[in-house]
């Protein structure tokens, strides 16, 4: 396994996960995970496909219950809260699918931020355009206006969030997540669909977010947004977390290598 983060390291831990396992059925999704995210980084979560890391995050974030173990986020155990509950207490997250609403503009859906969970009209009243949407539309529009030229979408506010390129709609997904003021922000394959220039630009964003102090853990494929952006890397496979470290550590893992090409593609990887 690759070296561990220092013991001596400031920055307070953020996400402090301990035996996290999940179960359907026989198959055993997440396998006695244990990882720490220190306020402050960057981390990524990676591993070949069906690997459990869409099920850790859903984990962390109450969409599914663990079987096993213990998710603190600052201490505080957040294993069996429901989702809306673990949004405000400060773990925001986008999805691996787009998730937003094609026929609203960028404002109406950044908005949404604040109307997840208990705290604001949600989803229903701004379909419906009801009372209590269109009060907290007003309450909240100095806010949203700063989140969109925040993350460049300023200018694209009225537009309807179908017609925004798919690099943006992306961004349209960070924005409604920074509207709940994330300590911690979870990205789920960000840049998954996007060009060369989109994938620079999203890094950039992330970056400037994370310069503003906000935590981030992101799954990612595309291995030079890791290496670029990423201060601590964790691998899995099977559930199971097989090394972490920096990103030139876990580059050269052996097991690493033979979870993405597999034995005989490891022996090639050694001897090329």
């Amino acid at each position: 396994m690759a070296g561990q983060q220092s013991s001596e390291s400031s920055e307070r831990i953020v996400l402090n996960i301990k035996g996290l396992t999940k179960r359907f059925g026989g198959l055993v999704a997440v396998d006695n995970l244990a990882l720490n995210v220190r306020e402050g980084q960057i981390c990524a979560l990676i591993g070949p496909n069906g690997s459990g890391k869409t099920t850790a995050l859903n984990l962390i974030t109450g969409i599914y219950r663990c079987d096993e173990g213990s998710i603190q986020f600052f201490g505080e155990e957040m294993a069996g809260l429901a989702p809306h509950v673990i949004c405000w207490r400060g773990i925001g997250r986008t999805f691996q699918n787009i998730r937003i609403l094609g026929s609203h503009t960028v404002f109406e859906n950044a908005l949404l931020g604040k109307g997840y969970g208990n705290k604001g009209a949600g989803i229903i009243h701004t379909v419906l355009n009801t009372a209590r949407y269109r009060k907290e539309r007003a309450a909240n529009t100095d806010e949203v206006n700063e989140v969109l030229a925040y993350v460049g979408l300023a200018d694209l506010r009225n537009e309807k969030a179908r017609n925004l390129p798919y690099g943006k709609q992306r961004i349209l997904e960070i924005a409604r997540a920074l509207i709940t003021k994330p300590k911690l922000l979870l990205l789920d394959e960000p840049a998954a669909g996007l060009n060369s220039k989109e994938i620079y630009s999203l890094m950039e964003l992330v970056a400037k977010i994370n310069q503003q102090g906000i935590t981030v853990l992101l799954i990612e494929h595309r291995m030079e947004f890791v290496g670029t952006l990423a201060d601590w890397v964790f691998v899995l496979n099977h559930g199971s977390k097989i090394a972490e470290g920096t990103f030139d550590q876990i580059k050269v893992d052996p097991d690493v290598i033979q979870a993405y090409l597999g034995r005989e593609g490891a022996k090639l990887a050694e001897n090329s």
